[in-house]
């Protein structure tokens, strides 16, 4: 599976030759205590997610964020961080378009012959149809254009993560590390696969397929995660959500024995458009939203209880490391 990727990689080593990532100063080194990114995922989805991560990371309830390129309010996010380079924002490679009337298709187009698109022409809606089908040079391929695209429309790429987790399935991630390595960012990944939020979309996969990826994260000196925590969708209308949800999840983290980098997963998203796109979940959405914007948690947030940080931070570190060898 390495060797039939070997082709796209090269290309894509070219092509990115030529474009340079911006290096930001370094901002802080790695810390030691347990540090949690307040990471907002989907971005770009619409309109509401990218409102929700303007107003969030200017009150400090998201620290970093990252886009889902082939859809369609990419553009507004792409020019958000580019003019508010504060904004920590990297990309949320996308290989599956879940929604059942909102639908997405590869940025090379909607070829039957990758493997990447479903008989209407847009990407599948689980990442089980998606490893079942695609053709992992072709995803390899949109993987790349993805993080290209990205970067051509100028914003600072802080770091890469995976939407649904597709990206880390074993036919992808080898991909998915090498562009990490190729840019010098980081790729979300954690110690074992237990750890990793989305689990369930990566039925079949074993720790040990997935311990050997960590091993080249490793190798090429991308750090590693502790755990992934994440939003809960199953939680129903009827259940409010309350902000001792978080205190809970965040102080055990902070309070717990094992010191490291944590990556919570969220959600926030301004209500207008996500409660047609997402109707059974918008709630989880909007509520998160909500909740992170309040007065009341923000303070609680801010009262150094936990202590918090960014991809950016992250990355930064990296680059070190590796300058350092």
């Amino acid at each position: 599976m390495l060797a039939q990727l070997s082709s796209v990689t090269q290309s894509c080593n070219l092509r990115a030759a030529t474009k340079k990532l911006r290096l930001h100063p370094d901002s802080s080194p790695m810390s030691t205590p347990s540090t949690i990114v307040l990471h907002q995922d989907d971005i770009g989805m619409c309109h509401g997610a990218n409102l929700a991560f303007s107003e969030l990371s200017a009150a400090g309830a998201i620290t970093s964020g990252s886009v889902m390129v082939p859809c369609p309010w990419f553009s507004e996010a792409a020019e958000m961080a580019r003019d508010n380079t504060s904004l920590d924002l990297g990309v949320h490679l996308t290989l599956t378009a879940e929604k059942r009337h909102y639908r997405w298709s590869p940025l090379i187009g909607a070829s039957s012959a990758s493997g990447l698109v479903d008989d209407e022409g847009y990407m599948w809606r689980d990442v089980a149809s998606t490893r079942r089908n695609a053709d992992p040079r072709a995803a390899a391929e949109e993987m790349c254009a993805q993080v290209e695209r990205a970067v051509a429309s100028g914003f600072d790429v802080t770091h890469l993560d995976a939407h649904m987790g597709a990206a880390l399935a074993p036919e992808f991630c080898g991909e998915y590390l090498r562009l990490a390595d190729q840019y010098e960012i980081p790729a979300l990944m954690t110690r074992t696969l237990s750890a990793y939020g989305p689990n369930n979309h990566l039925a079949g996969v074993s720790e040990e397929q997935f311990a050997e990826f960590v091993q080249e994260a490793r190798r090429m000196q991308i750090p590693i995660v502790e755990r992934v925590l994440e939003t809960d969708f199953g939680r129903p209308v009827s259940r409010p959500l309350s902000k001792g949800h978080y205190e809970g999840m965040f102080s055990a983290v902070a309070s717990g024995e094992e010191s490291g980098w944590y990556f919570a997963a969220l959600h926030p998203n301004a209500p207008g458009e996500v409660e047609t796109i997402e109707p059974e979940h918008s709630h989880v959405r909007t509520d998160e939203y909500r909740l992170f914007g309040s007065n009341e948690y923000i303070r609680w947030l801010k009262s150094g209880v936990v202590r918090t940080s960014s991809m950016r931070d992250l990355r930064d570190a990296m680059r070190r490391a590796r300058r350092s060898r």
